[in-house]
């Protein structure tokens, strides 16, 4: 299954990993087919590591992402360049609908152990079109804004996030 990314930099499309990340794979489509994603930002962006968006409007106003769900990190992927996992805070079940995607192999994000420190940041898609889109949006020079650093200091929008087969 794949998903494209309208943005106002370009498309996006990604391929979904159902089979490893099936929990964390049926929240994203969720947020999807509700157009939760359409008209966040990509809010936090840094150069040579991932670019995060699916949280934030333009304005840096959070955008409730609905209840936390299991992580899946302990599915044999790894977070290498173009890989897409779910964001979260320090508490490892904790993603609902914030993502990024990998802009370097960030190995040290993997999942290593069920312990706090070892779990790891799911990954539960890979861009297959429109890694020009988002090299992009990773080279875009950022700023300071409503408490957040690494925020591109023009927004980059998700216009619309569309499931393309089923």
């Amino acid at each position: 299954m794949q998903v494209k990314l309208t943005t106002s930099r370009g498309d996006i499309v990604i391929n979904l990993h159902d089979e490893q990340a099936p929990q964390t794979v049926a929240n994203f489509l969720d947020h999807v087919r509700s157009g939760h994603y359409d008209g966040t930002i990509f809010h936090r962006v840094i150069k040579g590591f991932m670019i995060q968006t699916g949280g934030m409007d333009a304005d840096m106003r959070s955008r409730p992402g609905g209840g936390p769900i299991r992580n899946e990190a302990n599915n044999g992927l790894n977070n290498l360049t173009g890989q897409v996992s779910m964001a979260r805070t320090s508490d490892p079940h904790s993603a609902s609908a914030q993502f990024f995607i990998n802009t370097n192999d960030n190995l040290f994000l993997d999942f290593k152990a069920e312990t706090a420190d070892g779990w790891g940041y799911c990954v539960f898609g890979e861009v297959s079109a429109g890694m020009d889109v988002v090299r992009d949006i990773e080279s875009t020079k950022t700023t300071r804004k409503g408490g957040h650093a690494d925020v591109p200091v023009e927004p980059i929008e998700i216009r619309q996030a569309e499931i393309l087969d089923s």
